[in-house]
């Protein structure tokens, strides 16, 4: 079972929950941008939340199944259409041998997420299968989809059809924008920052810039001022560290960010949010901050995976 890559898309990827126990070595985490959707897509086709899926940006790739198969597509709204029949998101699709899937106009998000019964069945590298575009490895070659590419799908221990149709609750679906409020906990070097400028930080609206990519998203806006230099000794960056550079403009780190840095951190984005950070638009979309505290962000995490097990 596979499917083959008819046309690629803008920026196709094979992903999973990521590579750890490697940032010592330098090696990033990587992994699915919105970690929510992928684990839902996976649970909707009988999957592991760890296995991987494919990570489709904006612009849907064209595929055709050469087994039966079933999908399920969570994320962005990118207008999944199955032998050119329309089909909803988040809903377990039976695929016939031969049909096609593809994708159209964006309605919401930026990342979609197939997942396909059996898992993306690529060589795993340090324990992931996820692609690590800049080091180039991981998923298939360490690239980006390619028109041609036969992308290999593991063995379903189960009937595929008596699966299809199951569908995600509308109300557990992430509320996906174009400006969404992002909770975060200050630190850890928020005392590198003048009053006026944490002021600044959570009351401005940031632009998510247009060279935002998955290592970091570079925001636009009202300028952070630091109380003397800007930057520290190197330590480690967490998935959604707030580094504030010299030129005073935050930036948000990512799936593919690098394991350590130089600038201050003004705070952290929290989990439960990394998503809806996740599916903004480079270009497009902004961004206000709102603190909260550490058992505030924990009680929204523990919503978040509460709603995964609740479908399960």
């Amino acid at each position: 079972m596979a499917l083959e890559v008819l046309e690629p898309g803008l920026l196709t990827t094979v992903q999973d929950l990521g590579r750890y126990g490697y940032e010592r070595y330098g090696v990033p985490v990587s992994g699915a941008m919105d970690q929510f959707a992928l684990r839902a897509a996976n649970l909707l086709v009988g999957n592991p939340p760890h296995a991987a899926a494919l990570e489709i940006t904006l612009a849907g790739p064209t595929l055709r199944a050469t087994d039966k198969c079933l999908i399920a597509v969570t994320g962005a709204d990118l207008s999944l259409r199955v032998n050119d029949w329309e089909m909803p998101p988040w809903m377990a699709i039976f695929v016939r041998q031969g049909w096609t899937i593809t994708f159209g106009d964006r309605k919401s998000g930026c990342r979609a997420y197939l997942a396909v019964a059996g898992g993306i069945d690529v060589m795993p590298i340090m324990g992931s299968r996820s692609t690590y575009l800049s080091g180039g490895f991981g998923g298939v070659e360490g690239r980006a989809l390619r028109q041609g590419d036969v992308i290999p799908v593991g063995v379903v221990p189960f009937h595929l059809p008596e699966r299809a149709g199951r569908s995600f609750p509308s109300n557990l679906v992430p509320d996906y924008s174009d400006a969404p409020e992002i909770h975060v906990v200050l630190g850890p070097q928020d005392d590198y920052f003048t009053d006026e400028g944490m002021a600044t930080f959570l009351s401005g609206e940031y632009q998510v810039g247009p060279t935002s990519d998955r290592m970091g998203y570079r925001l636009q806006g009202p300028e952070i001022a630091h109380k003397g230099r800007a930057d520290i000794i190197s330590d480690g960056i967490p998935l959604g560290a707030v580094q504030v550079p010299a030129d005073r403009q935050p930036i948000v780190m990512m799936a593919d960010r690098q394991t350590t840095g130089g600038y201050p951190k003004i705070a952290t984005v929290i989990s439960a949010d990394i998503p809806l950070l996740a599916q903004c638009l480079p270009g497009q979309s902004t961004v206000r901050f709102e603190a909260i505290g550490v058992e505030e962000a924990q009680s929204r995490y523990r919503r978040m995976m509460k709603a995964l097990e609740e479908v399960r």
